[in-house]
């Protein structure tokens, strides 16, 4: 019998180093921004970059799975993020940087897509919940140590030790594919024709909607380059939706979207999401440089939210699998929306404990929301849509993640300049620019709670139809 724990740790170790990327750099943007001598709306292109090239490469991971089978594509990823990861511990400046986080996207798009994509096939519907939380617990280690590890890293070996830790983590995870995962290289492999005109204009819709965020931020006196941006956006997403409409060899078959309890939960996960992302972005800003923690110790202080969620994820699955995912989503939500609103009222003089219990009651909040949400998306469609189902959740992660960022950068920007417009000293203008930031996170994550009501109630039922690899 095959190894339930050895295919588990061996998918969790994946998207492990995907997810440790994200949170271990955050925690550096600020002495990134000091060294290469950028402003917060330069040096947040490390973040958006990697995360808008994600989202273009993620698409395809439908079209490669078929092409080349889930062992082929898993392998591929994690090599040519590794070797992104590698480069981006060798840039001498802020472009160079940029230019590699995006190698390490064109590897990392498909990764968490696709692990999550075997889970689904390998795990039949009854323990999919547990598998899934299980696998999440596995995930979110790359979140809890992340923060504390990049301080420590930063501190003592300089920013880019944080790439770097990747690579032995990626060869690891490569030999162990040949032992855990071979007997997956026998997927059958189907010779589907590539999308080129629907890639393109799904490229060309996700490019501009993120440059023309990223314009607006640059440019606070006029809108013209963002409507610019955005009305090529706009339509590049309509003749996408005409192109792909009736084709069954599309990047995606749009007919998905007209599952209203699948597309409930996207809505739930782009909103919080972009809360999320934008929140976490702001972080590092507000307690290293607003309440003057050192890297180290600011790591330290998210260290309890990573280390509670961990904890929460197998307790959610288990949940999910016999219960329902749609009162402990809102829940997280809830909880997600108070924690906001707390990192709001930090400020210089702050006490630890009030910011760890704070931390504490994110933790939870992410555990209630993540492995429900996440779940009820792949649950509410079809066997032969689940890889669809699972690169769209992705990418509507991701993309509203970058979009997020952008946003509360622009308004983090835009209130900071408004108060020290007002004669507010620049402490003052800061704590009030995060606090108003902070702010707008919290009602997206409140407006998320409509279309959680949507989310399926029921249970994941069993299919008739079996993967191909399932494991009992």
């Amino acid at each position: 019998m095959r190894s339930k724990a050895g295919i588990l740790v061996t998918l969790m170790l994946g998207t492990i180093m995907a997810s440790l990327d994200s949170s271990i750099v955050n925690i550096s943007l600020p002495i990134m921004q000091e060294q290469f001598g950028s402003r917060m709306d330069e040096v947040q292109w490390v973040v958006t970059a990697y995360m808008m090239a994600f989202s273009v490469f993620m698409p395809l991971t439908n079209w490669l799975k078929n092409r080349i089978g889930f062992f082929n594509l898993y392998v591929a990823s994690l090599s040519i993020f590794t070797i992104g990861s590698l480069l981006c511990s060798l840039s001498h400046s802020l472009e160079d940087l940029v230019v590699s986080r995006v190698i390490q996207a064109i590897g990392g798009g498909a990764l968490q897509p696709t692990v999550l994509a075997m889970l689904t096939y390998i795990f039949p519907p009854e323990i999919r919940g547990k598998m899934m939380g299980w696998w999440g617990f596995g995930v979110v280690i790359g979140p809890a140590l992340g923060p504390t590890l990049g301080g420590v890293l930063t501190e003592h070996l300089g920013w880019p030790s944080i790439f770097w830790i990747n690579v032995p983590i990626g060869i690891l995870t490569l030999a162990m594919c040949y032992v855990y995962l071979g007997f997956m290289r026998h997927q059958e492999k189907v010779k589907q024709r590539f999308d080129t005109p629907g890639f393109l204009l799904l490229t060309t819709f996700l490019v501009t909607l993120q440059l023309g965020i990223s314009r607006l931020e640059k440019d606070s006196t006029t809108v013209y380059g963002f409507v610019l941006y955005f009305a090529v956006a706009v339509l590049a997403l309509v003749f996408f939706i005409l192109w792909e409409k009736g084709r069954r060899d599309g990047i995606y078959d749009i007919r998905i979207f007209r599952n209203w309890t699948f597309v409930s939960a996207l809505m739930v996960t782009g909103v919080r999401s972009a809360a999320l992302f934008g929140g976490v972005f702001l972080l590092p800003f507000l307690l290293q440089r607003h309440m003057h923690f050192s890297e180290m110790n600011a790591g330290l202080l998210l260290l309890p939210a990573s280390l509670t969620l961990a904890a929460m994820m197998p307790l959610a699955g288990n949940w999910v699998d016999h219960h329902s995912p749609r009162g402990i989503a809102i829940a997280g939500l809830l909880l997600l929306s108070l924690t906001m609103v707390l990192f709001g009222r930090m400020d210089v003089g702050s006490s630890v404990t009030f910011i760890v219990i704070t931390m504490l009651i994110r933790g939870m909040g992410l555990g209630c929301l993540m492995t429900p949400v996440t779940v009820a998306t792949v649950n509410a469609v079809p066997r032969p849509l689940i890889t669809q189902a699972s690169s769209l959740n992705n990418l509507v992660l991701q993309v509203s993640g970058a979009i997020g960022v952008a946003v509360l950068s622009v308004v983090h920007q835009q209130a900071g300049d408004h108060f020290l417009g007002r004669g507010y000293t620049e402490p003052a203008a800061e704590h009030l620019a995060l606090q108003y930031s902070f702010s707008v996170s919290a009602a997206l994550l409140i407006v998320a709670i409509i279309p959680a009501l949507f989310i399926s109630n029921r249970r994941a039922q069993h299919h008739p139809q079996a993967a191909t690899a399932k494991i009992p």
